[in-house]
């Protein structure tokens, strides 16, 4: 028995995840759900979006299973995704993106894995206001550089977060048997921050002669990726860049419906679909349920259940591949809990032969 906590989320988080248990329960593992309450639902029941309850109980159990939380844009909770990765140590986003058979692409191969820096960079919180004491200091300091009236953000790069990621995915890409890893920056301008980034990766991957090791700029990524993303691997990354690119690897594989996700620090790990909320979608039973329970997936591997991992996988795949019973963002009518359903059919018939 596995205690793991639950977090529901905002949007049409609640009934995906619903999905999700109901589509583990079938696989025979099992897990007793400590549910807790973030983002918008906990507003109305505890004045904040991030109870100090939620981050007790993932501390307690290791384990969480996240479903999306609204982030306002401009305003307001800066975000309780960034907080709960800071506040628990959470360094490593992991993004797998794979392209499975009958999903409509531009592309016939990818099978690419993102790695995310996730506590450093633009992401870091600090921020200055317009005419705050602290933006008109870096202003005078900046020597006209920066126009006054100006709001500031800094980006912190720390050499100890930079080695531990980069250490993080040469670790990974032994574990998987993966075969490249790439590191991405702007180091060309951004010379001091990402450039300490780049340093401290080129002198972690001498440790890892049998891994090939290559470098890209940002810019050039994004080109590259969306003509040849057959030839990447492992991209790490820092903060901002790597949310970004994780997007991008998302439209190649058939978009955010099918991105999973992960987050690890030390002892603890929190799984997670990359897609937002889509609250004008609540309720309908309409959204597309394979990134969360692909982010199970990886909670399973993380939990030492490989085998049944893989076969939630493969039944994942095959309702995909046949196309009867998926999405109307696969090009199918199903909903979202006939989907579910769908996928335990699957996995009944296999877990029995």
């Amino acid at each position: 028995m596995y205690k793991v906590t639950l977090i529901p989320g905002d949007g049409t988080g609640p009934e995906i995840v619903e999905v999700v248990k109901e589509v583990i329960t079938a696989t025979g593992i099992k897990i007793q759900w400590e549910e807790v309450f973030a983002g918008e639902e906990a507003i109305r029941k505890y004045g904040t979006p991030l109870p100090e309850e939620v981050l007790n109980s993932i501390r307690k159990n290791k384990v969480a299973l996240k479903g999306p939380i609204t982030t306002p844009i401009g305003s307001g909770f800066r975000s309780v995704n960034v907080t709960l990765r800071q506040e628990l140590g959470l360094y490593a986003c992991v993004r797998p993106c794979k392209l499975y058979p009958g999903v409509k692409t531009h592309f016939s191969q990818v099978d690419l894995v993102v790695i995310r820096e996730n506590t450093e960079d633009l992401y870091a919180g600090v921020e200055y206001q317009p005419g705050s004491e602290e933006a008109k200091k870096i202003i005078n300091l900046s020597k006209n550089k920066i126009r006054n009236g100006s709001a500031i953000s800094i980006k912190p790069i720390s050499r100890s977060a930079s080695e531990k990621i980069v250490h993080f995915a040469f670790e990974y890409a032994k574990k998987y048997q993966r075969r490249k890893i790439t590191v991405v920056t702007k180091a060309n301008i951004m010379k001091y921050t990402d450039g300490l980034f780049l340093e401290s990766a080129q002198e972690v991957a001498k440790n890892y002669p049998e891994i090939e090791y290559e470098e890209k700029l940002i810019d050039n990524m994004c080109m590259q990726l969306v003509q040849k993303p057959e030839i990447y691997d492992v991209l790490v990354l820092p903060n901002l860049y790597g949310d970004i690119i994780s997007d991008l690897c998302a439209g190649l594989v058939g978009g955010l419906g099918l991105a999973p996700g992960a987050n690890y620090g030390e002892k603890i790990a929190v799984f997670e679909a990359v897609h937002g909320s889509a609250p004008k979608y609540k309720g309908q039973n309409k959204v597309n349920p394979t990134a969360m329970l692909l982010s199970a997936k990886l909670m399973l591997e993380y939990l030492g259940e490989k085998k049944i991992a893989k076969k939630l996988e493969n039944a994942l795949v095959k309702v995909i591949r046949e196309g009867e019973n998926v999405t109307y963002d696969l090009g199918g009518t199903a909903g979202t809990k006939e989907m579910g359903k769908a996928v335990i059919r699957k996995l009944v018939s296999k877990l029995d032969s």
